[in-house]
């Protein structure tokens, strides 16, 4: 009898087994079906996104590549200057660029481009500044109509960046504008950083056009030149654009550039962050995570 009772026991308990296995079975099946739902809802096309080498763009397009890629998407980061961006954009050779300032710096690039690129009503950062900046030591210049008296102190240079960026474009016409003895040097942002960056750690003559927002003015204390003529403009915010037909092919994607807002601890912050790690996307990464309640405001 006692034997027949642990028999049953055991067909009993192999039966459980049994039916618990079936149910897992079936649970992952159903999971690997919703994920299989979830990874047909993305677009598998990659997004191919414009990034220019200026550090608050290089922060942002990281941002985005983690917060896409988080949610299924394939981002691939194309380095180019703004010209080429916008040319990229009008011929569907690029999807999507993130930093457009308006209404001045990049002005004639809404003329060129207006039929041919959208370009977003929606702004993520609305407190830009640009103009020509030098080291707070440098009391006794305090506007650009100064610089002329001094051009000798600075060997008749204007230390700039990118050509064909709205800034330099802006900056050129500034020259002329202002009738300056001083000559506007093209490079690239990072070697105008250095320069800066040299200029400040000698306590050296140095002028040359910044923006907010910039982590430069972190790191020294740097002072915007009056500009009576306004050649810079007043206050400038920072558009995206896309490619005609991207709505359509990345309706998610589209919604989340239109609600997103950044302000200056913010993009200040993601810019330190992705600044202090040898690969930016790994201190982009970082700051997402800790996040995740901004960035859920973008995208719910």
């Amino acid at each position: 009898m006692i034997f027949k009772q642990s028999k049953l026991l055991l067909l009993g308990a192999a039966l459980l087994l049994v039916l618990a296995a079936c149910g897992g079975n079936d649970e992952a099946e159903n999971e690997g079906v919703e994920n299989e739902e979830a990874s047909e809802s993305v677009n598998q096309e990659p997004i191919e996104m414009g990034q220019i080498n200026w550090a608050e763009n290089i922060a942002v397009t990281n941002m985005w590549k983690v917060i896409l890629e988080d949610r299924g998407y394939e981002v691939d980061l194309i380095n180019l200057d703004m010209g080429p961006t916008m040319s990229a954009l009008a011929n569907d050779e690029l999807d999507v660029g993130l930093e457009v300032w308006l209404p001045v710096q990049d002005q004639h690039y809404l003329e060129e481009y207006d039929e041919e690129i959208n370009f977003s009503e929606e702004t993520w950062y609305d407190n830009a500044k640009v103009g020509l900046v030098v080291p707070e030591y440098m009391e006794h210049i305090n506007s650009i109509e100064d610089l002329n008296e001094h051009a000798e102190e600075f060997d008749y240079q204007i230390t700039g960046f990118d050509q064909g960026a709205g800034t330099m474009e802006v900056a050129e016409e500034m020259v002329e504008e202002y009738e300056l003895e001083l000559e506007l040097m093209p490079s690239s942002e990072p070697a105008m950083i250095a320069a800066i960056d040299s200029a400040v750690s000698n306590e050296e003559p140095i002028v040359a056009p910044l923006w907010n927002p910039h982590s430069i003015f972190a790191n020294h204390d740097l002072k915007y030149l009056d500009d009576p003529k306004e050649s810079f403009g007043d206050v400038e915010k920072i558009h995206h654009a896309t490619r005609h037909g991207f709505e359509d092919d990345y309706p998610d994607f589209s919604e989340w550039l239109k609600n997103w807002k950044m302000d200056d601890e913010e993009i200040g912050e993601l810019m330190a962050y992705v600044e202090d790690t040898e690969e930016p996307i790994d201190g982009a990464r970082e700051w997402v995570e800790e996040n995740e309640d901004l960035i859920n405001e973008w995208i719910d």
